[in-house]
């Protein structure tokens, strides 16, 4: 018997119990933080050396330098050479669409020119060196290599380089060939705290990168937090989370399974249902209880909906819209006849899905946008990875010697009333 609770709109309590609900913050675990500073500081001040010691520790992988770490492209190739066809097709059609759809964002230079020869405009650059770290203590994710390093690819960053754990010295063939067909240009059989120290200081063997992005457990998440400013870095992620919005039309065991989807990561995991139609409701927990016992992972599926699920009847569709707004989701499912019409209403959603037969499970894979996503409702003021996240911008200005006496003018002037002379003294000279 699963327990799932049950919550209602219309309740005088529903405030407080959906703030329950939501109440998760990334905060950070002294003891982890603790740990991962110790860890951080030792990299930086003994490099390879400590990342071997930390690696035989954790990982149980013996290695008799960093540079045997090194997972070759020869290596990667090989993997990718291996495949079975069907496996091998599914990655590349999902590289293919994954590349297609991140091809849209790429931004480019631009300038114009002002009446009197000044031009300004914005310079585009790609990042020199970016680190990915890609999962794999307790499963292997070449989805994240896709997700993390074709962006990167794109925006036409001059190096890619991928850490990932190998537990007891196992590397994925998926993960691997994966990084073959990205395109990754360096990759380390290492991961945790000591992963991100070696990306962000650099050692005697991994360079040193300019931005580090990817997913990891609590310990990836604080070495991230601690080494943002020395680089890069793309966000804090915490546990995955879906909402879904159905007017229940949608076979409900669809629902219940796309609530599982989401809960089967881990137990934090958040998976919530909106719908007005209370039958619908009970259909969906039927199907939950009914489906649950064929799921692999249904210890974690049923910690995650017992602590952090919820089957909440709204009055409408409109308020349904509404809370999701106040809840930011990562994940967003319009499961409805017309979700074109809520679409519009939606402000705060990582990646919005929009109908019956778009499962959030094809935006993880092969559909094209990131899977990299705001969670923990920073999706209120944060965006998907993308290819923006791997270029920066540069302002160009060119005076004309016209344009240098009117702006003068104005900079000068400025300049006075904040007390800064030299400043003025600077602008003035070109008026002359």
């Amino acid at each position: 018997m699963i327990e799932i609770r049950r919550l209602k709109s219309g309740a005088p309590d529903f405030e407080a119990r959906l703030s329950a609900l939501l109440a998760y913050e990334a905060v950070q675990d002294p003891a982890v933080d603790s740990a991962v500073a110790a860890i951080l500081t030792d990299v930086k001040k003994r490099g390879d050396a400590a990342v071997l010691d930390y690696t035989r520790r954790f990982d149980r992988h013996e290695a008799s330098s960093v540079a045997a770490l090194e997972i070759t492209r020869d290596d990667m190739q090989r993997a990718l050479a291996a495949l079975p066809p069907a496996q091998r097709g599914a990655l590349e059609q999902a590289a293919a669409r994954v590349r297609a759809y991140h091809e849209k964002q790429l931004a480019q230079s631009w300038s114009y020119t002002e009446e009197d020869g000044t031009r300004l405009g914005q310079q585009v650059t790609a990042l020199d060196r970016v680190g990915i770290y890609v999962p794999g203590g307790k499963a292997a994710y070449p989805s994240s290599v896709l997700m993390n390093a074709l962006p990167a690819r794109v925006a036409g960053v001059g190096e890619i380089v991928m850490v990932v754990p190998a537990p007891d010295g196992r590397k994925s063939p998926l993960v691997l060939a994966a990084a073959a067909l990205t395109g990754v240009d360096r990759a380390f059989a290492i991961g945790g705290a000591q992963a991100i120290g070696a990306l962000a200081f650099g050692t005697q063997t991994v360079p040193q990168v300019d931005k580090i992005v990817g997913p990891g457990n609590a310990y990836v998440a604080a070495a991230k937090r601690r080494v943002f400013g020395v680089v890069g870095i793309d966000m804090i992620a915490g546990p995955s989370e879906i909402l879904v919005i159905c007017d229940g039309k949608t076979p409900a065991d669809w629902i219940a399974m796309d609530l599982f989807a989401q809960a089967e990561h881990d137990e934090l995991a958040q998976a919530i249902l909106l719908t007005p139609d209370a039958a619908f409701i009970d259909a969906v927990a039927a199907s939950i209880e009914r489906q649950l016992a064929a799921m692999p992972r249904r210890d974690v599926i049923k910690a995650a909906l017992e602590k952090r699920g919820a089957l909440i009847e709204v009055r409408d569709l409109d308020e349904a819209c509404a809370l999701a707004n106040q809840i930011a989701p990562e994940h967003l499912e319009l499961a409805v006849a017309d979700p074109a019409a809520l679409l519009g209403k939606i402000r705060h959603a990582g990646a919005i899905f929009l109908g019956s037969h778009t499962c959030e499970a094809l935006g993880d894979y092969c559909a094209g946008p990131n899977h990299v996503l705001p969670t923990s409702r920073t999706a209120r003021f944060s965006s998907p990875l993308g290819v923006y996240d791997f270029q920066k911008r540069s302002s160009v200005i060119a005076a004309s010697p016209a344009g240098a006496r009117t702006l003068g003018a104005i900079a000068a002037e400025l300049a006075r009333g904040e007390g800064l002379a030299a400043h003025a003294a600077s602008a003035e000279f070109r008026m002359k």
